[in-house]
């Protein structure tokens, strides 16, 4: 199997005790899976409403928090947030808390970001949804800059500074960004700027146009030139018999697990093992 095989769900159900997620962390990258992802949603609509993801009372750790432990337990495993959401952080925090993962997990971290959906959890932080695609950009500039300029400045429609620095810098002087979302602004977002593209919960038939939806924006903006080809990560609603076939056959360049979050911690390293790279084309 040619495909990186990574986990999501690292920061949720049983990870979001330190004896589960040290456990699936070190089992994990011993049984050969590449990444470990943590989404995040910091406050959830109570009661439940649609098209909130989870139930209020669901366990869910904060992202960097869940993978800087993780960081501690590995060694080698790649640490990424799937996704992040941006418009909800204050840029010039998260840059230092990313930078601090980063220099912590020896060069292991992967930012995933998205834009957000949810109204309630917006009103919660005090932060606009309007605006919410333009504050992603312009977040992530005013983040590079402290991660890259020598003499950090910025001066942005919501982000501006200058006279200022932040140290420890990221250990390969950046830190990968990955881009979620399934819109054409997210599309042309991840082909102009990101490392990588990441999509949730998406059947070969979803993930074949979101690709399409790639294709055409790699056709209207232009790709920085320091950045290799994208690269494409899915998490499967499941796995269905001959799926891991199709998207190989689309060009997608890692899975991305979602783990069970209600299971003992036997099942769960059952899960684990059974789903391993090795024997990665098992049906969940």
């Amino acid at each position: 199997m040619s495909m990186k095989i990574g986990l999501f769900g690292i920061n949720l159900g049983l990870c979001s005790y330190p004896a589960g997620l040290t456990r699936v962390a070190r089992l994990a990258e011993e049984l050969g899976y590449d990444s470990l992802w943590a989404g995040e949603h910091m406050v959830l609509p109570s009661p439940r409403v649609p098209p909130s993801p989870m139930e209020p009372t669901d366990r869910m750790l904060d992202p960097l928090c869940a993978l800087t432990f993780a960081a501690a337990a590995t060694s080698t495993i790649l640490l990424s947030t799937g996704v992040l959401l941006l418009p909800q952080r204050n840029p010039v925090a998260l840059a230092k808390e990313a930078a601090s993962l980063d220099v912590l997990s020896e060069g292991r971290l992967q930012l995933g970001v998205g834009v957000g959906y949810l109204e309630q959890e917006f009103a919660a932080v005090g932060a606009p949804m309007a605006d919410r695609g333009s504050r992603t950009a312009e977040y992530l500039a005013a983040m590079r800059a402290l991660w890259t300029q020598p003499e950090p400045t910025f001066h942005g429609r919501y982000v501006s500074f200058d006279g200022v620095d932040a140290h420890p810098r990221p250990v390969r002087g950046d830190i990968p960004i990955v881009m979620g979302g399934r819109s054409v602004p997210a599309h042309r977002r991840a082909v102009a700027d990101s490392l990588g593209w990441y999509g949730f919960m998406l059947d070969p038939d979803a993930t074949s146009q979101n690709l399409a939806g790639l294709r055409k924006a790699a056709e209207e903006v232009k790709r920085r030139a320091d950045l290799p080809a994208l690269e494409v990560s899915v998490s499967p609603p499941g796995l269905k018999p001959g799926w891991f076939e199709r998207y190989a056959e689309l060009g997608v360049d890692r899975i991305v697990l979602a783990m069970p979050t209600n299971r003992t911690m036997p099942e769960i390293e059952d899960w684990l093992a059974r789903r391993a790279p090795a024997t990665a084309d098992a049906p969940a």
